[in-house]
């Protein structure tokens, strides 16, 4: 898949850490560091500019290893951005450890994937059909 992409930071383009990787790392584009104090959250830039092709949307989720070495995580995980967006790409990150966390003009500060999407057409009916699992909502299925 091709997608259109505008770069306005120094950094790399967002790319797959491995042959079989499904996110590409994208990277802070700051002109000064941001500190992330606990349980603050800010909006990180990212220099990108995107024209993602319709039917699909980037997803905007968290880095394993800055989430479990440093408590940095992506606030509304996944983010979406829709194929019609044309403006910068923001990361939203929260500090949900018990210490400040500074993030430098460069860093790996999240992962994107582009995934296939549905647009939903409802259908307005009276009944819907039966299934084994019914109303049951919240650790209905667990033992």
């Amino acid at each position: 898949m091709n997608v259109k992409i505008i770069n306005t930071s120094s950094h790399e383009l967002p790319k797959y850490q491995t042959p079989c990787a499904a996110g590409m790392d994208i990277c802070a584009h700051l002109q000064v560091p941001v500190l992330l104090k606990p349980l603050q959250r800010k909006l990180i830039p990212t220099g990108l500019f995107m024209e993602i092709p319709e039917g699909y949307e980037a997803q905007i989720r968290p880095r394993s290893g800055l989430a479990l070495k440093n408590g940095i995580t992506v606030l509304n995980t996944p983010g979406t951005i829709d194929a019609d967006y044309r403006g910068e790409v923001g990361v939203i990150l929260v500090n949900l450890s018990d210490s400040d966390f500074q993030i430098e003009d460069g860093d790996r500060i999240a992962q994107m994937v582009i995934a296939r999407h549905e647009c939903a057409e409802w259908t307005v009916v009276e009944t819907l059909s039966s299934s084994d699992r019914g109303a049951g909502g919240f650790g209905s299925t667990s033992k």
